[in-house]
């Protein structure tokens, strides 16, 4: 049960791990509340989501029960006590929404992307306290993401969050979306009143890493989570492979180590921060240096009319320092992305 939760307050000051769960659709009335029965038992579930209308990314595929799914929604909201939960793409959703009793929307990243899309639901919810959460776009722009906050709050929305569900690739790795973490530590940053949870269902795409990646969101200082459950995760209509049962879902927060989130005035800790600061100061300074040098280097290229991109000197550099850093004990791919990252600079510097 949710202990008379207020969604409002929390947006306002998230002194609580908030956790939202539910299937990826709405399926059927029997999926939905023996879904919802399941998590009513496990006290950390303050919200119960439900995918009403999905935005598949081809046709002829199951793309959500409609409107039928809200009054399930609204029976189970009566049955267990759960604040409900729906994602929204057009003001018609949202007007539906509104109409069937659903306390919370939130925007998905497909509609994240189109500011006019964000517009329209904006202005289809001017005048209303509805909380309304903000997925990230599919791609890491973080002005993107304030955008359709701003958009809200022209409208006089006051109630908002936002929710990282990570990001669209074209590398292979072992995520779905990636998670890029610098992009909601970003959006905290220039943000700090907007809380942020954490959808590691969709980040994750499998139900192997939602253990590790929750715990990584923790340790990171998220607000709450969106997970993703299901009576028969394997039976689910979408996104099967990375739901819980809510079995499984109380298993995973039970082994989850909360940490201090404001530790600002513990002194051992502002030791090693400060020393953190120090050693940033000399490697800024450091990096300043080398593109002193690689101006140079760039000045004398032209003279001699040598190409600045001498790529057989840069794999063999490239794999010097992989090799150095692994023997340090950083990983290959931390060393890599630093010194690619150094690298483009100095080739700017250079041109």
């Amino acid at each position: 049960m949710t202990d008379n939760f207020d969604i409002r307050a929390w947006l306002r000051k998230p002194e609580r791990l908030l956790v939202v769960s539910g299937p990826c659709s709405v399926e059927s009335e029997r999926q939905l509340l023996e879904t919802a029965e399941g998590l009513s038992k496990i006290k950390n579930v303050n919200v119960l989501r439900g995918g009403i209308w999905k935005p598949r990314t081809r046709p002829d595929v199951f793309e959500g029960v409609g409107e039928v799914g809200l009054e399930w929604m609204r029976e189970a909201k009566e049955r267990f006590g759960f604040l409900t939960m729906t994602e929204v793409a057009t003001p018609e959703h949202v007007e539906l929404a509104l109409k069937h009793g659903i306390d919370i929307l939130w925007v998905g990243a497909r509609t994240v992307v189109n500011p006019f899309s964000v517009q329209e639901i904006a202005n289809c919810l001017r005048g209303n306290d509805m909380p309304v959460f903000v997925k990230n776009p599919i791609a890491p722009d973080v002005r993107l993401w304030l955008g359709a906050f701003e958009r809200l709050e022209s409208a006089g929305l006051r109630y908002l969050g936002a929710i990282h569900r990570g990001f669209a690739s074209f590398d292979n790795t072992r995520y779905r979306n990636a998670p890029l973490w610098e992009v909601p530590i970003e959006l905290n940053r220039l943000r700090p009143d907007i809380p942020i949870i954490t959808d590691i269902s969709h980040i994750c795409g499998c139900r192997e890493l939602l253990q590790d990646t929750a715990q990584k969101a923790l340790d990171l200082a998220t607000d709450g989570f969106m997970i993703e459950s299901h009576c028969n995760p394997d039976a689910a209509l979408t996104d099967s492979r990375q739901q819980l049962t809510p079995k499984a879902l109380q298993s995973l927060l039970n082994q989850l180590v909360v940490r201090i989130k404001n530790a600002s005035n513990e002194t051992r800790l502002q030791i090693f921060r400060k020393e953190i600061d120090i050693i940033d100061d000399e490697i800024l300074s450091l990096i300043a240096k080398r593109m002193n040098v690689s101006e140079k280097i760039g000045e004398y290229k032209k003279e001699q009319k040598v190409a600045v991109l001498q790529m057989d000197r840069w794999k063999q550099v490239l794999d010097d320092h992989i090799n150095k850093g692994v023997r340090l004990g950083l990983s290959a791919e931390a060393v890599k992305d630093i010194f690619e990252a150094i690298h483009k600079e100095s080739i700017s510097r250079q041109l």
